[in-house]
């Protein structure tokens, strides 16, 4: 299987969020986790002026476009083009082309190869967070995200949660 690479689509503006919202739940209908990894929508730390006093307001980076770590082929381009409110990919004519690691750099995505201390099947605790001090077994890691999927007891049955890296140790 090929790598996933990222690349750029086209919205219509304001649509962004709409878009990776319809881009997420299709991914989870129709079972896609493995080949569109992640939607995001860059967004920087800007102070505006309002009435006189500075505000800290996070605005888009890129107004009018998603980024998609995924893996190119027919049915992810399929499911990316035909959602509502993409436009389409960035490339040169109905092309799509991958970021480069130069590209990718100012927008704070690295590739970067995490080293884990757990796999899928450890028994872990969760350090901080809304988590903390609950103890599970992964299920899933997602190095892209820098997450793992453990799950929980809750309302007295199993609930898969995401975790941060950050927030977890082995048992």
């Amino acid at each position: 299987m090929s790598e996933a690479k990222w690349y750029v689509v086209h919205t219509y503006s304001g649509y962004e969020n709409k878009v990776k919202a319809n881009i997420e739940k299709t991914i989870e209908n129709r079972h896609l986790e493995d080949q569109i990894l992640e939607v995001r929508v860059p967004l920087e730390e800007v102070v505006e002026m309002r009435n006189g006093a500075a505000k800290q307001v996070q605005k888009k980076m890129f107004p009018g476009y998603v980024l998609l770590n995924m893996v190119m082929n027919d049915d992810t381009w399929y499911v990316v083009r035909n959602t509502r409110g993409v436009t389409g990919f960035v490339g040169p004519g109905s092309k799509p082309v991958p970021l480069t690691e130069e590209e990718m750099r100012p927008l704070g995505i690295k590739e970067e190869n995490i080293r884990v201390d757990f796999a899928e099947g450890d028994m872990v605790v969760v350090t901080g967070g809304a988590w903390k001090d609950t103890a599970g077994v992964v299920t899933a890691i997602n190095t892209q995200k820098q997450t793992v999927t453990i799950n929980v007891e809750l309302f007295g049955r199993e609930t898969p949660v995401e975790i941060s890296f950050a927030e977890i140790k082995r048992a």
